[in-house]
C-alpha cells in the first residue's frame, strides 16, 4: 500500500533578488512501513520536500498524495485534520510548549482530538514510559536535557499512533549515545506498528538505520537506493 505519492512538486523561494530553486521535478513514492532517509546538502531540498510530504508547505506545481487523498489541494482545515489525525512530526527544535509538563505535551493532540482526559492520561504516560522518561511526567522542558526534551518530542509525535512519522534532522542537538537510542526507538516503532518513518537527515548515524536512502542535489533526486540494515 502507498503512503506517500509525490509527482512532479516543484517549488521556488525568493530570496532577497535570487530565486531558488527547493524541489525540481519530484517525483517520489513511498510505501506503507517503510523507513526512509532524505539526504542532501545543506539547501539540497530535503527539508523542503519533507514539508510538502506533511502539509507544512504547498508545492508551487505537482501533486502530493497521502493516505490516498491529494493533499496539496486541500483547504486548510481539512489539512489540518488530515495531519491531526495520520502524521506525527518531530522537529529539530523540538517545538514543545514551554508552560506545559511532558504529561501536558504529549497530550495535547489528543486534547485537540477530544479526547476524555482519563484516556489521555494514560496514553500519555504510557508513551512516555515506551520512550524512557517514566519519573519525569511532571517537568517542564527547561527543566529537562536536550535528549530528554526530544524524547517528549518523541512521544507527542507517536502517542496517536499515526501512520506516519516524518522527522527533520532529529538528532542534529543529540549527543551520539542519545541519537543512537532515539533511533533504535523508531527503528522498534517501525517494526512492530509498520509506522512509515521519513526522515530529513545529513546525519550518517541516521542513515545506517534506514532500509532506503533518497539523496537529493540542487532540488532533484539523484540517487534512490536501498541498503541493507
Amino acid at each position: 500500500m502507498t503512503a506517500v505519492r509525490c509527482i512532479e512538486l516543484c517549488r521556488t523561494f525568493i530570496q532577497g533578488d535570487q530565486k531558488i530553486t527547493g524541489l525540481d521535478h519530484v517525483t517520489l513514492e513511498v510505501e506503507k512501513g517503510e523507513f526512509v532517509c532524505l539526504v542532501a546538502p545543506s539547501g539540497g531540498g530535503k527539508t523542503t520536500l519533507l514539508n510538502a510530504i506533511g502539509g507544512l508547505d504547498r508545492p508551487d506545481s505537482g501533486e502530493v498524495w497521502v493516505a490516498g487523498k491529494r493533499i496539496d489541494q486541500l483547504s486548510k482545515g481539512a489539512l489540518a485534520e488530515m495531519r491531526l489525525n495520520n502524521i506525527g512530526f518531530v522537529f529539530q527544535a523540538y517545538n514543545l510548549i514551554p508552560v506545559l509538563t511532558a504529561r501536558e505535551n504529549v497530550e495535547f493532540v489528543m486534547q485537540v482530538q477530544g479526547r476524555p482526559a482519563k484516556e489521555r492520561r494514560e496514553l500519555a504516560e504510557n508513551v512516555l514510559a515506551e520512550v524512557g522518561l517514566t519519573g519525569l511526567e511532571d517537568r517542564l522542558p527547561a527543566k529537562m536535557s536536550g535528549g530528554q526534551q526530544q524524547r517528549v518530542a518523541v512521544a507527542r509525535a507517536i502517542v496517536t499512533r499515526p501512520a506516519m512519522v516524518l522527522a527533520d534532522e532529529p538528532t542534529a542537538n543529540l549527543d551520539s549515545h542519545t541519537a543512537e537510542q532515539l533511533m533504535e526507538l523508531f527503528v522498534e516503532l517501525n517494526r512492530t506498528h509498520k509506522t512509515t518513518f521519513i526522515i530529513a537527515t545529513h546525519d550518517q548515524r541516521v542513515m545506517s538505520y534506514a532500509r532506503r536512502i533518497v539523496s537529493l542535489l540542487d532540488g532533484r533526486i539523484v540517487k534512490d537506493q536501498q541498503q541493507a540494515t
